[in-house]
């Protein structure tokens, strides 16, 4: 066999088992330093504010880490606060209307049952009357199996809701924990970001601090366009929403189409956590027009969302369509709905490595022709 065959084999195979190694260390380190990762992308986040407030207002670098902080925060308990206050008056209005329209479903059930079902109960009787007596016995057989069925299914559904109750109170503290560390940690990593950043680029050699400067970059422009492209779509949900509930004259439209424009983050809930139920309670109230009003709506949001996601994605994070639409496909039939998230984050990872020349130095690597 060829030495120079050998070698390249040999190398390839090393580069394989790095990949493979590195891949399984931050797959073990992320769970137990998490909260690390966290703060480094919080601080990363807020580092253009705080440079801000430390060259414009010439106060201390650790000052400004705590300002930024305590805006960011405020920000957030403000939308949050905002938020709920919007869910409270909205809920108040439902307290008022529901009980009225609860009634009205009992009153409709209670016909419904009276005209259709107790007829269809007596024509089944007839029918089961006139099978033999071994028909009889397998219709009743296949009716306890199915009943036995659903049985085991309901009860195993609510054992294992009940055993996870403990886990997620068991879960409140370490959540506390885990911001308690993430909030310290981004105060520091903030406050020394140059200094972090000069150290790792002195113990970096000059081929990988080139390489690393341009997937950092390419990343960073990348996380921007992300963010911008989600913050399109969940403005675009909202005010097709609202619209809709506008033309269809919906109290509360508003806070109804701010709230689907939030789940709407979901990605494996979206905008049908709230539509579904919501058009299947108007049904049953004997809303038709209203119910078939909101499915429209939301067929419309569905569609429209699915036609123009590709297209944003791909000119917010500078991908080609088509490779966004089969990264969203891949992503989806991979691991589900959360693959329509992490399908663009790869392709993002893979079109930086390439830019960043990191395979061709790998393939002049495996080929190297000195052997």
């Amino acid at each position: 066999m060829n030495v120079h065959y050998l070698y390249s084999t040999l190398r390839l195979l090393l580069i394989v088992c790095i990949i493979a190694v590195g891949l399984g260390a931050i797959y073990y380190l992320s769970g137990l330093i998490y909260p690390f990762l966290i703060a480094v992308a919080l601080a990363f986040l807020i580092n253009p504010l705080v440079n801000f407030f430390s060259i414009k207002g010439k106060i201390p670098r650790g000052l400004a880490v705590i300002l930024a902080i305590i805006l960011l925060f405020c920000l957030f308990a403000g939308l949050l606060t905002l938020l709920v206050v919007e869910i409270v008056s909205g809920t108040t209005y439902l307290a008022k209307v529901v009980p009225n329209h609860f009634e009205k479903l009992i009153v409709y059930l209670e016909i419904f049952f009276v005209n259709q079902i107790i007829p269809l109960y007596n024509q089944l009787t007839a029918i089961f009357n006139d099978l033999g007596a071994s028909q009889q016995e397998s219709f009743i057989s296949y009716i306890q199996s199915v009943g036995e069925t659903i049985a085991s299914s309901v009860g195993n559904f609510i054992k294992h809701f009940l055993e996870n109750i403990p886990l997620m109170i068991s879960w409140l503290p370490n959540a506390a924990t885990v911001f308690v560390f993430s909030l310290l940690a981004t105060f520091f990593i903030s406050k020394d970001w140059y200094k972090l950043k000069e150290m790792l680029t002195a113990i970096l050699p000059q081929k990988a601090k080139v390489s690393g400067k341009t997937v950092f970059d390419e990343l960073k422009k990348a996380l921007i366009g992300f963010i911008r492209a989600q913050a399109t779509l969940i403005s675009i949900t909202t005010i097709i929403v609202l619209t809709g509930l506008l033309i269809l004259r919906v109290e509360y439209a508003i806070t109804i189409a701010l709230l689907i424009g939030l789940i709407d983050l979901l990605p494996y809930l979206g905008t049908g956590l709230i539509f579904v139920p919501w058009i299947i309670y108007l049904a049953l109230s004997d809303n038709v027009p209203l119910a078939i009003g909101v499915g429209v709506l939301y067929i419309v949001v569905l569609v429209f969302r699915q036609i123009i996601e590709p297209k944003v994605l791909s000119s917010s994070i500078g991908l080609d369509p088509l490779a966004t639409l089969i990264s969203l496909f891949i992503g989806f039939q991979l691991i589900g709905f959360l693959g329509l998230i992490a399908g663009p984050v790869v392709l993002v990872i893979l079109k930086t490595l390439h830019q960043a020349g990191i395979y061709q130095d790998i393939w002049i690597f495996i080929i190297n022709k000195k052997d």
